[in-house]
């Protein structure tokens, strides 16, 4: 699949993220989502921490990501999923273990479901 744009992929992106939170509070009891709305404001704002948010915690934790061979990192992740049930009225996860296990199934269902919107021709770019 061939994208033209970064804004598409951002798009396509958002949304895939957005179906996989939907599908993942579905299957793990911990974690809610009261609608598919809910999920894609979920991907809004876990993007917006990613982005912002994100590389301020890692910059500021790195010794401790360090001598940890970079598991902190999980940890850094498991806060983003809390942070963003706080901000989302109808997102809620029931502990920090809950967001672990919700943190990691998004993560290899994030990079599964982006492995789709790569460019096929590597040379396209050019």
């Amino acid at each position: 699949m061939l994208l033209k744009t970064n804004t598409m992929k951002i798009i396509l992106k958002l949304l895939l993220t957005a179906v996989a939170v939907f599908a993942l509070s579905h299957l793990l009891n911990g974690v809610s989502v009261t609608s598919l709305n809910a999920a894609l404001i979920v991907a809004i704002v876990l993007g917006l921490l990613k982005v912002f948010i994100r590389p301020i915690i890692v910059f500021l934790t790195f010794p401790i990501t360090f001598i940890t061979l970079g598991l902190f990192l999980f940890v850094i992740n498991t806060l983003l999923i809390l942070m963003t049930a706080h901000f989302v009225d109808g997102f809620q996860v029931d502990g920090f273990w809950n967001a672990l296990i919700f943190s990691l199934l998004l993560s290899g269902a994030q990079a599964i479901l982006y492995s789709f919107l790569k460019n096929e021709n590597p040379l396209q770019n050019y």
